[in-house]
């Protein structure tokens, strides 16, 4: 699978990468093999980079993420993990559904871009980890703690990164706004961005990937289904983790229909967009099972006809600025 350097860093990236939140039991229990084989089924297929966070399933991702990865040389792999979430034993009982997670309520999360709060975070992550280092650490959402954010927690990842703890640096968020900051005002080697370049949200089409292009700061692309409905198109579908709107809905199924009469799949579609943008170094998705993975892994192997782009742009299904594949 073809690989990427995110920004001016040493780091690679391969072109489709393994998102850990399923496997930390993002709204639904996986068992310790279901976890593992998706893994080694991102792993067969070709993938080598994997994101994860201590928000997923309070560590569980972690957890699950470096055991899998163990049997592996480490340097043939990229992981990239969060700050910006510290987690703190608790004593509350219950579940972490309210988070989306269901996994015992073991601990709290705690906001917490501080200095200090960045390199804690990071080291209980290793621990997790079962690893010496990560790659890539991001700071995860800080949309209601930016002065935090930029004042303590962007500097203490670039010391991290002069100290060679880290190879690099950025922000993950699912708003287009602070990330542009971020990439303008900042020395990040990469922003990941959920949600925002889609077949139904073109939004980082006007801020956050030409200010990449310019300053050379590359874009991870999570959220290439908006949570649902551009994998599965149909009435109760979620969009962004809610119900989707009728509209949306009634888009997704004109985009499903486009691509079926030339001969592929909206999935194939979804993935073929977010990773056509020359700021776009890799396209990041969830999995839950080995099963999952190689759909994904073919979806995002298919060919789609140029006609067909063609097509989407001239029904109004693309803007006109969209760059095509």
């Amino acid at each position: 699978m073809n690989r990427r350097r995110l920004g001016r860093s040493r780091v690679e990236v391969t072109a489709l990468a393994f998102g850990s939140a399923g496997i930390g039991n993002l709204y639904a229990e996986v068992g310790e093999e279901a976890a593992y084989e998706a893994v080694r089924a991102a792993w067969q297929r070709g993938v080598r980079y994997f994101d994860t966070a201590p928000h997923y399933g309070i560590g569980l991702a972690e957890r699950r993420l470096g055991a899998a990865l163990r049997e592996h040389p480490r340097e043939e792999f990229t992981v990239s993990t969060k700050v910006g979430r510290r987690l703190e034993p608790s004593d509350a009982g219950g579940d972490d559904l309210a988070h989306g997670f269901a996994v015992p309520a073991t601990h709290r999360r705690v906001w917490d871009f501080s200095a200090d709060g960045v390199r804690r975070t990071l080291e209980a992550s290793l621990e997790r980890l079962g690893l010496d280092r990560v790659d890539v650490v991001y700071l995860h959402d800080p949309d209601d703690h930016a002065e935090q954010a930029f004042r303590e927690g962007y500097p203490a990842l670039e010391r991290l990164r002069a100290e060679g703890v880290v190879g690099a640096i950025g922000a993950g968020m699912n708003q287009t706004a602070m990330l542009t900051r971020f990439v303008r005002d900042t020395d990040v080697d990469v922003v990941l961005c959920a949600g925002r370049h889609t077949l139904l949200d073109h939004s980082a089409l006007t801020d956050l990937l030409p200010a990449a292009l310019e300053h050379g700061t590359s874009v991870v692309i999570g959220g290439a289904f908006n949570s649902g409905l551009l994998a599965d198109p149909r009435p109760g579908a979620t969009y962004d983790y809610t119900r989707a709107p009728a509209e949306l809905l009634d888009r997704a199924l004109r985009l499903k229909e486009a691509a079926e009469r030339h001969g592929t799949t909206l999935r194939a579609v979804a993935l073929a967009h977010c990773a056509a943008h020359p700021a776009v170094a890799s396209v990041l998705v969830g999995a839950r099972s080995a099963a999952e993975v190689h759909d994904c892994a073919d979806r995002f192997a298919a060919p789609v006809p140029a006609a067909l782009w063609r097509e989407l742009r001239t029904d109004g299904l693309l803007p006109p600025e969209e760059e095509l594949p």
